[in-house]
C-alpha cells in the first residue's frame, strides 16, 4: 500500500513541476540594478535584467520642464522625503519610457532600483510591493503604455496600491506610469450622459468619476507634447552626431522628408531618422576619385 502510495505521490509531483517557476536565487540589489516583475499562479518573482541602453536624462532634448520636474521628484525620493508617484502622459514617441529608463543610468548610484511591471502582471503588484518593504533600496515599479479597455479589472489592483489600501505603499517605493491617456482609461460620449449642472457647477457622473479616480491617485502629472520642426531637427542632429555621423545640409533635408513620411515629429522618429541616415551604404559619390 505505502509502495503504491509513493509511487502516485511521485506521478503528481511529475505533473505539477512542470507548472511550477523554475528556482531562481534571490536578486542582490547591490549589483542588480534593474528588474522585471513577473507574474504567475503562485505570487510571482522577480528577474534581473540590463538596462536597454546608457542614454542619460541630459541626452533627452525637447522635454527640458518634464525632465526637471521627474528628477527632482525621484531624488526627494531617494532623500527619504515624500515624494509623489507619477504619471508621465501625452504623444507617443515623446520621451515617456526614455525618460524614465534614463533614471536608472543616472541615479543608480544613489540608491535609485527600477521595477518594470507588464500591464497583464498589474494583479500581482501588491504581493510586489510587499516583496520590497523593508529593503534598504528604494524602488521605482514602472509600467509601461499604461492603459485599461472598460471591461479591465486589472486597474483596480493599480488603484488600491496607489491610494486605496489601510497601509498603502512602503516608504521605499514610487510608481511611475507612461500612457497616451491621461486618465488611462477609455472615455465615450455615453460617460457624459449623467453629468449634472447643479447652482451653475457641473457634477459628473459616476462612470467619469471612476476612470477619473485612477489618475487622481498620481500626485505628478507631466505632459508631453509633439515637437515642433526646430525641436526635431535638433533632436535628429543630436542622435546622427551620438551614432558617428554628420547632420550636414542634406541630412536636415532627408530628415524633413522622414517626418512628412512618418507624420509626425517626435524624439522617437528623429532616432529612427538617425539609424537610417548613420546607417546607410556609402554611395559612389561619397568616395574620391583615386
Amino acid at each position: 500500500m505505502n509502495e503504491q502510495l509513493s509511487t502516485r505521490l511521485l506521478n503528481l509531483l511529475d505533473r505539477l513541476e512542470p507548472l511550477l517557476p523554475p528556482e531562481q536565487a534571490p536578486i542582490d540589489w547591490s549589483c542588480d540594478i534593474a528588474a522585471l516583475w513577473q507574474r504567475h499562479a503562485l505570487g510571482g518573482r522577480l528577474t534581473p535584467v540590463k538596462p536597454r541602453d546608457s542614454v542619460s536624462v541630459s541626452e533627452l532634448i525637447g522635454i527640458e520642464t518634464q525632465k526637471r520636474a521627474l528628477v527632482d521628484n525621484t531624488r526627494t525620493f531617494l532623500r527619504g522625503r515624500p515624494a509623489n508617484h507619477a504619471l508621465l502622459w501625452g504623444a507617443r514617441g515623446t520621451g515617456k519610457s526614455s525618460l524614465i529608463r534614463a533614471l536608472i543610468n543616472d541615479l543608480a548610484g544613489e540608491g535609485l532600483r527600477l521595477i518594470q511591471v507588464d500591464r497583464h502582471d498589474l494583479v500581482g503588484l501588491p504581493t510586489l510591493v510587499q516583496t520590497l518593504r523593508g529593503s534598504d533600496y528604494r524602488f521605482v515599479v514602472y509600467c509601461d503604455d499604461l492603459s485599461f479597455e472598460g471591461s479591465d479589472d486589472a486597474y483596480k489592483a493599480l488603484k488600491s496600491v496607489l491610494d486605496g489600501t489601510l497601509t498603502g505603499p512602503p516608504d521605499n517605493v514610487l510608481l511611475y506610469a507612461t500612457s497616451n491617456r491621461r486618465h488611462l482609461l477609455p472615455e465615450s460620449m455615453s460617460d457624459n450622459s449623467d453629468t449634472q449642472v447643479v447652482g451653475g457647477e457641473i457634477h459628473h457622473g459616476d462612470a467619469v468619476e471612476e476612470k477619473i479616480s485612477l489618475s487622481d491617485r498620481f500626485g505628478l502629472w507631466l505632459s508631453f507634447y509633439p515637437f515642433d520642426q526646430d525641436t526635431y531637427l535638433q533632436t535628429c542632429a543630436h542622435w546622427v552626431a551620438h551614432l558617428g555621423g554628420q547632420f550636414d545640409a542634406a541630412a536636415e533635408a532627408e530628415a524633413r522628408r522622414f517626418a512628412l513620411s512618418r507624420g509626425v515629429r517626435s524624439g522617437r522618429a528623429a532616432w529612427q531618422f538617425a539609424i537610417s541616415w548613420t546607417g546607410r551604404e556609402p554611395t559612389i559619390d561619397s568616395y574620391s576619385a583615386d
